[in-house]
């Protein structure tokens, strides 16, 4: 799945500084993940490829505590995972509420367990 690219468009992304004893993020980092993620109203387009995850134009990479789930008595599939963007560290949660989210949920694990073998 290396040269394989997974891209969707999701109704609710959060992004929030994780774990705790990792660098403050400063006021300009914290306003461009809440403009341009956070406190957008509109779908964010997500775009996976290999070991990358890129919501808008901020790319989150070395990825761990990856988990793919699908909440009971819901139609939507989340992805959350631990990262690194830049210098900082961030927590990850992205949920797809509509459209096909069965398919997605098979994707996501597809790529989960093909690129991230031995890492859950």
């Amino acid at each position: 799945m290396t040269n394989s690219e997974i891209k969707y468009l999701s109704e609710k992304v959060h992004v929030h500084k994780w774990p705790q004893n990792t660098p403050i993020w400063d006021d300009l980092t914290q306003k461009q993940i809440d403009a341009t993620i956070n406190k957008k109203t509109d779908k964010k387009q997500i775009t996976i490829t290999a070991d990358i995850v890129t919501i808008e134009n901020i790319a989150f990479y070395s990825l761990k505590k990856i988990g793919v789930a699908i909440p009971f008595f819901k139609d939507e599939c989340t992805l959350i995972f631990e990262a690194q963007f830049g210098e900082l560290y961030a927590h990850v949660h992205i949920t797809k509420k509509s459209g096909n989210f069965l398919d997605l949920f098979n994707q996501l694990m597809f790529w989960k367990n093909n690129v991230f073998v031995d890492k859950s």
